[in-house]
């Protein structure tokens, strides 16, 4: 007859499936790979970088794979939450069986074990064993945390283990896995990062997140009190440097710092914006020496030059070469010479690309003629002949712009690293514990032999053969060596 197959429930199934070691080596791997495709693609790009790289059939599966931005994928995501799961389940299975080791209801000794243990040591003394059973038991109950004496036929055994709890060491360091996986998983999930461009003498509690114009509203504001530059001779930037306040909010406003023009050969700074709050901290932020504070890295990401709020239009007669300025600002219509027209002003960008070449800090403003079409104007500071190429009856340049520095800065919230750095705490314990603590077992053996004289054997074992027990048999001896000594003279 056969026997009955009893079929296995789903959700042992489902803990079988989690309980597998298979199953970590599989996702270790996994994250191994996916974390060497994240090095060779360069993440967070923008689009137009690799789409040049990879061209447009690989720029599309790579970004519909999440490629360049990895590490914030779902699938990356899912595959250290699978981890997680996994290393919580076989924690828990092999759990209960040390904890079975660590507190058994019955100690059990093995003599044969000892005596057939490589690290022993032995005494002769003409004492009888007896004698000795006191002074011995008493050391062993002293020094280990389960000692007992067993009777044999020619004498008796005195037992003596500790560090059952070692063996946890194993557990300590999946611990700290658990959490390493776990802070890269909330960091992945809650973190982000974001951008500010702060003028000098202006506060602002907001940044834009990156690859993105969302807005986040950060629980403090910061002012950027000064800006300064230090150049090397060849007029190369050797640094620049942000004075940097931290403003809780509050019912007080707060001017900057004060300034001193001569510190450096460039630099900005303006009154405060008047933001009501309270000045916690002032800090000099330089490149890759952020400002840690309340869970956010502020980091010195670039600088650069904002417009004040007027400026001169230069127009060129280029019949007669006779010029004429006007005052002007953004958005203002400014008359052409003999009214043949006008001109507005709309926008500037630090950084302007013409036919793919990057012509540096540029207005762009909108030529309207008396008959016509309005056409676009684009009116490069650096290159002040550039409008000729329109070749219109004027050529317009810009002139007298008053510039003020800002500081540009980038913020970013990592919610995972309390997690990840206590992670590494509890890593070196369990590293500690595991390779230099152990579970040692020691047994003293005191017999009688057929001359009349007593023969103490010292042997010690350890679960996984550590070459410590051998030192700690070696120091067992030299203790009953003295209480031999000390029992001979009382």
């Amino acid at each position: 007859m056969n026997d009955k197959i009893t079929p296995v429930d789903l959700t042992d199934r489902i803990w079988n499936f989690f309980a597998s070691v298979k199953l970590s080596v599989v996702l270790l791997l996994t994250l191994a790979l996916t974390s060497i495709i994240g090095t060779l693609v360069p993440q967070n790009k923008q689009d137009a970088q690799y789409l040049q790289q990879y061209g447009e059939f690989w720029h599309s599966i790579f970004g519909a794979l999440n490629f360049y931005d990895m590490y914030n994928s779902w699938w990356f995501q899912l595959l250290l939450a699978l981890l997680i799961v996994n290393i919580v389940v076989c924690s828990i299975e092999r759990l209960s069986h040390t904890w079975r080791v660590i507190f058994p209801k019955k100690v059990v000794y093995r003599a044969e074990r000892f005596r057939k243990s490589d690290w022993r040591q032995s005494h002769t003394t003409d004492q009888t064993p007896e004698a000795l059973k006191g002074p011995l038991a008493d050391y062993m109950a002293k020094h280990f945390r389960h000692s007992r004496v067993e009777p044999t036929e020619n004498g008796y055994l005195v037992y003596g283990e500790k560090g059952r709890w070692t063996r946890l060491g194993a557990h300590i360091i999946h611990l700290s896995v658990l959490l390493l996986t776990l802070g890269v998983l909330i960091s992945s999930l809650f973190g982000y990062e974001g951008r500010m461009n702060l003028p000098v003498g202006e506060t602002d509690n907001t940044m834009t997140l990156r690859h993105s114009d969302a807005r986040v509203q950060l629980d403090f504001a910061l002012r950027c009190d000064d800006f300064s530059i230090e150049r090397y001779p060849s007029g190369g930037v050797r640094e620049y440097r942000s004075e940097i306040a931290i403003i809780e909010p509050g019912d007080s406003a707060s001017p900057p710092a004060s300034q001193n023009d001569d510190c450096c050969d460039e630099h900005q700074g303006e009154p405060a914006s008047n933001v009501k709050g309270e000045v916690v901290d002032k800090r000099s932020l330089i490149v890759n020496d952020p400002i840690r504070y309340r869970g956010y890295s502020i980091f010195q990401s670039t600088y650069g030059r904002l417009p004040g709020d007027t400026f001169t239009l230069v127009f060129t007669d280029n019949a007669s070469g006779l010029q004429t300025s006007k005052k002007a600002s953004i958005n203002d219509e400014v008359p052409l010479p003999g009214n043949k027209g006008s001109v507005i002003v709309q926008d500037y960008t630090n950084n302007f690309s013409f036919r793919g070449q990057n012509i540096g800090p540029s207005y762009l403003a909108v030529v309207i003629p008396e008959t016509g079409n309005p056409r676009p104007l684009i009116l490069p500071l650096e290159h002040p002949n550039f409008d000729r190429m329109r070749q219109g009856e004027f050529t317009i340049r810009v002139d007298n712009v008053d510039y003020r520095y800002f500081t540009g800065l980038q913020i970013s919230r990592d919610p995972g690293i309390p997690v990840v750095y206590t992670s590494f705490g509890i890593m070196i314990l369990g590293f500690l514990v595991t390779f230099y603590m152990a579970h040692r077992q020691i047994c003293i053996e005191a017999l009688r032999t057929d001359e009349g004289a007593t023969t103490i054997r010292i042997s010690g074992i350890s679960p996984n053969r550590r070459p410590g027990v051998n030192m700690a048999v070696k120091r067992v001896s030299a203790k009953i060596e003295d209480i031999i000594e000390k029992n001979k003279i009382s």
